[in-house]
């Protein structure tokens, strides 16, 4: 997860956390991109407009790198280009929904992971 408002990173790892879901976070996209690695992340959620390099500069990479992992973009700031990513989930959001619609964009990368997020303690 990748933004550079500390408190939505904290505010999202924690309800993401409490979807059993293991949330790595970076404040920018530069320091995101030496973290990624797509043996290890299943998926990729960034803010749009942060110092630096933007979130759809950074989903380009993350599919240059990987095009088989889903990049979610949360942010107040819609792009007008979403060819690169998956899912675009407008700031503030349904934490709920975006639960749900993160475990849908897994289960389509690695349904093994998906049945194991469904059992309680994972």
């Amino acid at each position: 997860m990748v933004d550079d408002e500390i408190s939505v990173l904290t505010t999202l790892k924690m309800a993401l956390t409490a979807f059993s879901y293991v949330v790595d976070t970076a404040s920018n996209a530069e320091e995101a991109l030496l973290l990624f690695n797509p043996a290890v992340h299943d998926l990729v959620i960034t803010d749009n407009s942060m110092p630096g390099m933007s979130g759809l500069e950074l989903a380009h990479a993350i599919k240059l790198r990987s095009a088989t992992t889903p990049v979610v973009m949360h942010t107040g700031r819609l792009p007008d280009e979403r060819s690169c990513l998956d899912l675009v989930i407008q700031k503030p959001g349904n934490l709920f929904a975006m639960g749900e619609a993160i475990g849908k964009l897994v289960a389509k990368r690695r349904p093994d992971k998906a049945a194991r997020q469904s059992e309680p303690g994972v």
